[in-house]
């Protein structure tokens, strides 16, 4: 009795199994994305591995910041790519939204580009400067604080001390002392202003978008890990067989040779944490 037994486990095991491998073959899957260089990341380094996994996928673009998470939370997707960690959290408090990390991706920092200036380097920068110098960076509240952020780590401003850097508005710049003039704008609209202004903080998705190089910034942001950009789904998501999956195929060394490939513009990507100490390859 004990052998039949075991053996109407086993057969029952394999049946459920086989039913598990037929589901994912044929299962829809709806990536969103918002404008910048992460849909060609995943184009080339995710999707013909899912597709190869039995998955069929599909692509939905957004044009802000904003929709992309509110049409993960209604299931009109079941994935988005396009955001830090930082945004997710503070996005997800804000609008009540049960959305989770799956995992950090090579990710394109903020860099400051001009069209005005010869520098090179950030000392070369400096020399350039002078006061009234117009600088534009983004007007979103977290990238505004990220890119305040920047600036200071760059010496180029100073921030009160007393507030949290994250939520940091122009209105908190403690010192000038190039007397700088900073002026927030739509993120989307920062390549564009390079034309009239001295610098620009411009975000590495809209740069890549506007055909500028990463490797064209005087300055490139050095990114805490929780502005690395990730993947995101819904929380109720996080344990089904395509996160997984995903997770799988984004830690597989195919995806590391399409980071690394010279003949794209990601090998200038900022690696996360788990990258680094999984592939030995450091940020340049």
């Amino acid at each position: 009795m004990k052998k039949i037994f075991k053996l109407i486990v086993t057969i029952a095991l394999v049946a459920l199994s086989t039913v598990g491998a037929q589901a994912q073959k044929g299962q829809t899957l709806t990536f969103g994305f918002a404008p910048g260089p992460y849909q060609d990341l995943f184009k080339y380094g995710i999707k013909p591995a899912l597709e190869k996994k039995g998955y069929i996928i599909e692509i939905k673009n957004f044009t802000d910041y904003v929709q992309p998470n509110l049409a993960l939370a209604n299931k009109e997707i079941d994935v988005n790519i396009f955001q830090h960690a930082r945004y997710l959290k503070k996005f997800s408090t804000d609008k009540n939204l049960q959305l989770s990390e799956v995992i950090k991706i090579p990710t394109a920092a903020l860099g400051i580009y001009s069209h005005k200036l010869k520098a090179k380097n950030l000392d070369q920068l400096k020399k350039e400067l002078k006061k009234g110098d117009v600088v534009t960076i983004a007007n979103d509240p977290t990238n505004l604080a990220r890119a305040l952020v920047f600036l200071r780590g760059a010496g180029l401003i100073t921030i009160k001390g007393n507030i949290d850097e994250t939520k940091a508005s122009e209105k908190d710049i403690d010192q000038n002392p190039y007397g700088l003039v900073i002026q927030p704008v739509e993120a989307a609209q920062l390549p564009r202003t390079l034309e009239s202004v001295t610098f620009s903080v411009v975000n590495g998705n809209y740069a890549i978008a506007a055909g500028i190089p990463l490797s064209s910034g005087i300055v490139r942001e050095k990114l805490a890990e929780d502005i690395v950009n990730l993947i995101a789904v819904r929380t109720e998501d996080l344990n089904k067989q395509f996160v997984k999956d995903i997770i799988a195929i984004v830690q597989s060394a195919d995806f590391k040779n399409v980071v690394e490939n010279p003949k794209y513009e990601f090998k200038d990507f900022r690696r996360p944490q788990w990258y680094i100490e999984k592939w030995k390859i450091q940020n340049k």
